[in-house]
């Protein structure tokens, strides 16, 4: 089957981007043209090892600063300006820009894939606002008047087309705007890296390059038997999305997904032993046991995943199913512990901690199955919970989130990671 021969869904969906989204924000709040200065957005100035989580475009051309530097990296040169990152400041513009965009499509055409980019389908919008190419640019041009940002579009005939032809394409022409329908894959997007493919991490590169699979044309004319053999559904995606088809719903209620479980994980700023990584265990549960109790929901299964420092090597991951579902913190607390002692290596210095609750039930379950002591725990929860709520994260606190260890009060000036 050539390209031409598909008959696959097609819609108009664009995809957009705003460029250097953190640093223009920031230029903006400063009255700086984002195309000029040399701005330079840090995670927390206060640590040199902290990174550089957005640069503006003049500083990456004259010095080839990436989003993945970090501070100590940065050229010594008087003319960069070093802006804290805020979080809630970026989260407000792309609240902003998604309402822009919603007086012109309505809410269920609008995907927001991360702060700063979003799909948009605009089907049947020819007759208010043109063609599509038409639209992309009327985005862009309010974008930039509105918030002074720089977008970038890709259009496609489903979501993967949109996605791909933005990074691949769009970012780098003048215009900002590239098409890719069906027609067009082989030509603009064949000839491609596989890692150069939304989609493809590393691993998977690494993978498929064992395999012979370069470019994407390589991925899209090996046999399907061989990829499904290998990879599984995966396999069968990959080989798909490489002929440019992608069936993913472009209408619908994107912000009401089926929750499946509720995680919470850190990156520590430095290294902890086994005495210190006990209250960051407990208000890491606190959390996820909070999130479960709002959206009434209780889980069979905790798990934990633990990162070694870097040059020490690997950690663990593992997962214990419970006899009783549960959303009470001291219940997985108690639970995640038991996985840690037994599968820690004593001495290793630790940098990442993730713990999880899975396997949910609705928490009248819980209520079923409950005996009168756990009844009064969850009446205690649910109250915590209530006053938090009311009074901020930190309003009350266990003992143990004030110990070395613990990150609840250091976390509630953040969003997102990162100072608010």
């Amino acid at each position: 089957m050539t390209m031409t021969e598909y008959t696959y869904p097609r819609h108009d969906v664009l995809c957009l981007d705003m460029r250097s989204f953190y640093a223009s924000v920031e230029c903006m709040k400063r009255g700086l043209d984002p195309a000029k200065a040399l701005l330079a957005v840090v995670g927390d100035p206060e640590r040199s090892g902290s990174i550089v989580l957005a640069a503006s475009p003049a500083l990456k051309e004259r010095h080839g600063t990436g989003n993945v530097s970090r501070f100590f990296e940065l050229p010594d040169d008087p003319e960069i300006i070093i802006a804290k990152a805020c979080m809630q400041d970026y989260l407000d513009v792309s609240v902003e820009i998604t309402r822009l965009v919603h007086q012109y499509a309505p809410r269920e055409a609008i995907h927001v894939y991360s702060v700063d980019e979003l799909w948009v389908t605009v089907d049947g919008l020819e007759k208010l606002y043109g063609p599509p190419r038409e639209i992309a640019e009327l985005f862009r041009k309010r974008i930039a008047e509105q918030f002074g940002i720089e977008c970038a579009v890709g259009i496609g005939d489903n979501k993967f087309l949109a996605k791909v032809v933005l990074d691949i394409h769009a970012k780098k022409s003048v215009s900002g705007i590239a098409v890719c329908r069906y027609e067009d894959v082989e030509r603009l997007l064949w000839p491609v890296p596989v890692e150069d493919i939304w989609g493809i991490g590393k691993r998977m590169m690494r993978r498929l390059n064992n395999m012979g699979i370069i470019k994407l044309g390589d991925l899209a004319t090996h046999p399907l038997r061989f990829l499904k053999k290998r990879f599984g559904v995966m396999g069968e995606q990959l080989y798909w999305h490489a002929r440019g088809v992608d069936l993913s719903s472009v209408f619908g209620n994107f912000t009401g997904s089926v929750q499946k479980s509720y995680g919470h994980g850190i990156t520590l700023l430095e290294d902890y032993g086994e005495k210190d990584i006990y209250p960051c265990l407990l208000d890491l549960c606190e959390e996820v046991c909070r999130r479960a109790r709002e959206f009434h929901h209780v889980g069979r299964t905790v798990h934990i995943g633990i990162g070694y420092t870097k040059g020490t090597g690997g950690g663990f991951s593992r997962s214990l199913t419970l006899h009783t579902p549960t959303n009470l913190t001291m219940d997985m607390y108690k639970a995640i512990l038991s996985l840690f002692r037994k599968n820690y290596d004593s001495g290793l210095a630790i940098r990442r901690v993730y713990v999880s609750l899975t396997n949910l039930e609705n928490d009248e379950s819980l209520q079923m199955t409950f005996f009168d002591q756990k009844e009064k725990e969850r009446d205690l929860a649910v109250t915590m919970d209530d006053i938090r709520a009311r009074h901020g994260s930190t309003s009350l606190l266990r003992a143990s989130s004030y110990e070395p260890g613990g990150i609840t009060i250091e976390r509630s000036k953040k969003v997102g990671g990162h100072y608010a």
